[in-house]
This record gives structure tokens, C-alpha cells and sequence, in this order.
């Protein structure tokens, strides 16, 4: 994939991820894309789905408003964000490998004050 492809699912993403449509999140994955979190991997559509389901239920109200991309960097197939959200979340990151249009791989951290 070119960078510039890369970008467009990136872009993508992060415009449905802002906007909270699962649908428009799922779409950007396949049955066979993998998602490494601290708390394990998930695979494919339906585990997929419910680490955004939980995600969703644990940000705090305001991540949307507070959300703050640090560094976004793509180059070729993969993509690198690190972003913050007010005091809640000071530190995220993700990587994305990005493969005929689809979100293969994914590695997501972020640090929750509680």
C-alpha cells in the first residue's frame, strides 16, 4: 500500500473513532485483523468489537472534547499516533499496519488516571 493509502484508512478511523460509529470503526478491519492491547490480543470483527465496546464504556465523558493527536507519522503501509485526552489520558499510542484497505495489525496503549 502507498502511504497516501495508508492515510485515507487512518483518516477513516480516527473521523469514526471522534464520531463513535462502531459501524464505521468495524469497517475498517476484517475477520482476520489482530489487535495487540496491555490486557491481550484480540482477533477478528467480534473481539474487535467488544474492545471498542469497552473502550467506549471506560473513557471518560470528555475524551472526545479533550482529545489531542501528539504525533502522527505514516510511511508506506504503517502509521504511528501518539495522542493525549486532558488530564484523563496523558499518554496513547497506537500503530497500525494497514493492508489492502484493512486495519491488519493494531497495537494499542493508553494510560487511564483513575
Amino acid at each position: 500500500m502507498s502511504t497516501r493509502d495508508t492515510e485515507a484508512v487512518l483518516e477513516h478511523h480516527l473521523g469514526a473513532v471522534g464520531a463513535g460509529d462502531l459501524d464505521g470503526i468495524l469497517s475498517d478491519y476484517s475477520d482476520e485483523s489482530i489487535l495487540h492491547t496491555p490486557d491481550g490480543t484480540k482477533r477478528g470483527l467480534a473481539e474487535i468489537q467488544g474492545f471498542f465496546e469497552s473502550f467506549g464504556e471506560r473513557a471518560p465523558a470528555s475524551f472526545m472534547d479533550n482529545f489531542q493527536m501528539v504525533r502522527s507519522v505514516v510511511e508506506g503501509e504503517i502509521a504511528f499516533i501518539a495522542w493525549q485526552s486532558g488530564g484523563e489520558v496523558p499518554l496513547g499510542t497506537d500503530t497500525f499496519v494497514i493492508r489492502g484497505g484493512k486495519i491488519s495489525v493494531q497495537t494499542y496503549a493508553a494510560h487511564f488516571t483513575e
